[in-house]
Order: C-alpha cells, then sequence, then structure tokens
C-alpha cells in the first residue's frame, strides 16, 4: 500500500479548513482525533495552525499558544483568525475556534495567539546542551496492539490511537500493565498511522499526541489541557520522530507537562509546554 504524502493524507483532509471571508475559516473536526469523547488538544492546535498560516503571510508557526476554554466535539467548526502584526521575519495573530449548539448560541472552545515565520530561513548556527532522548529501536517498544486487551484497552478509546503509530518506551510504559513507575515520564517513536512524514504544522500534533505523563504518576482518567504553548524550531528530517513527556510538579490537581520532538537527524524540532488537570485518585 502507496503511504499518504504531505498534503495527501488523513490528517491533511481532516485539518482542511475553507475560507468563507477574510479571516473567516469553516472546518469540520473528525471524529477519528477524540479521545473519551473529546477531540484531541494537538489536533485542534494543527487545524488553528492551518487557518492561521493561510491568514499570515509567514508559512511556518515558530510559536502558538492555546487556552483550552471548553472541549471540542466531533461536528462543525468555525474559525475566526486577525493579523495583529507583520514585520519582515515573522508576523503574529490570534484566532478563535467557536462551535455552536442545537438553537445556535456560539461556543468558544478554543483561543490562539501564534507568531509565524519562515523555518527555510533560520540560520544553522546550533549551540545546545540539550540531547536526544535515549529509547530502545522501535522494534523493542510496544504500540497500543501489545496492550493487554489490543487497542480497545487504551485510556480514551481507539479512535485516536487508530491514526497514529505510536511505540512507547517500555520504561515508561507501566501503566498499560498496571505497574506505573511514579516517575511522570513518557517516551516514545511516534508518527501518523499512513505514513506521512512529520512537517510543521503536523508538529503541533506531535507535542499532545501520547499518553499523558499522569499515567506514568499513576493516575487515570481524562487529563484535559487548560493552556498549551508549541515551539516549532527546525522543519523536521523524513522518518519517525522521538518525543519525550516530562512533569516535575503536580499540585492542587494540575501538573506541568514539557515535551521534546527530536526528528530522524537527531534534531530537536519542537518544543511544548502545557498545564492540564487531573483527577487524584488512582
Amino acid at each position: 500500500m502507496a503511504l499518504a504524502t504531505i498534503g495527501n493524507s488523513e490528517f491533511d483532509r481532516d485539518t482542511a479548513v475553507v475560507r468563507r471571508a477574510p479571516g473567516v475559516y469553516d472546518a469540520h473536526l473528525a471524529a477519528g482525533w477524540t479521545i473519551a469523547q473529546a477531540v484531541n488538544g494537538g489536533y485542534l492546535l494543527a487545524l488553528v495552525g492551518r487557518a492561521l498560516g493561510d491568514a499570515l503571510p509567514h508559512p511556518d508557526p515558530s510559536s502558538v499558544t492555546a487556552h483550552y476554554l471548553t472541549a471540542s466535539v466531533p461536528g462543525p467548526a468555525v474559525i475566526r483568525t486577525e493579523v495583529v502584526r507583520t514585520g519582515r521575519t515573522m508576523s503574529t495573530g490570534t484566532a478563535t475556534l467557536v462551535q455552536f449548539t442545537e438553537d445556535g448560541t456560539e461556543i468558544e472552545r478554543l483561543r490562539v495567539l501564534a507568531a509565524y515565520g519562515d523555518l527555510d530561513a533560520l540560520p544553522d548556527d546550533v549551540r545546545t546542551s540539550a540531547k536526544p532522548p535515549a529509547i530502545p529501536p522501535r522494534e523493542h517498544c510496544p504500540g497500543p496492539d501489545s496492550a493487554p486487551g489490543g487497542r480497545a484497552s487504551v485510556p480514551g478509546g481507539t479512535s485516536f490511537a487508530e491514526r497514529i503509530a505510536l511505540r512507547l518506551d517500555p520504561a515508561t510504559a507501566g501503566w498499560a500493565v498496571g505497574a506505573p513507575s511514579g516517575k511522570g515520564e513518557i517516551r516514545g517513536w511516534f508518527g501518523l498511522a499512513d505514513g506521512r512524514e512529520p512537517d510543521p504544522l503536523s508538529l503541533l500534533l506531535t507535542v499532545d499526541a501520547l499518553p499523558p505523563t499522569a499515567f506514568e504518576l499513576g493516575l487515570s482518567g481524562w487529563v484535559p489541557t487548560v493552556e498549551l504553548t508549541a515551539h516549532v524550531r527546525r522543519r523536521p528530517a523524513p522518518g519517525p520522530l522521538r518525543v519525550a513527556l516530562t512533569t516535575r510538579n503536580l499540585a492542587g490537581g494540575f501538573l506541568e507537562e514539557d515535551a521534546e520532538v527530536w526528528d530522524s537527524a537527531d534534531r530537536l524540532v519542537a518544543q511544548a509546554r502545557q498545564l492540564a488537570r487531573v483527577r487524584l485518585t488512582g
């Protein structure tokens, strides 16, 4: 079977937007990207990111901050964008994603502030102390089908899991067999199930696509994102991505989660931090 390509994949079709008027876009939130009946936050970020990429003069997301106001559901949505500032190398815009109830009441789901630039124009100079996460080879890392009961046993159901190619580091997958490590770390290999290669837009999905670190802390249930900021640092090379999530502090029913995304050329291509709520029962 031929692999999907950028621009011709399920991800691209499901993040498509149609410009209705200047700055206003129609979209459809696809049911396949849901977790526990709510639409995944990374998918929403990519969807809004596509609309902003059309509205702004620069092509690539650099910094995208989203506040998740209410849980999104599959179905029609409207994205409204505004160009805040346009410069020579970067532009800034805002976006809101809204849905409507049966009686026509508008509900705002997501509010975004983003800076866009041109990743291909960045200098090659890199000075970093960051190192790629140490993850066993993909063939030694379990996927959703390896969990007891298969994909159906993955928290949140199978819809989202069927659209990604995820293999977790066994050292951070104890939660799947009832033996969480308690360390607040999740690491794994990531890609899209249809073989589409990563690009800057799909990185917005990637930073919020792994199981939450709360699972390795021995907690279960939905972990809704309150706020997420993603930084896209480089255009990723073809091939699987390595993703590392960590949390250092769970307090008052909230935790922070830091994400690093590394490409097949051992480059740090995206980072993110989010604040999420957790259910404090095992």
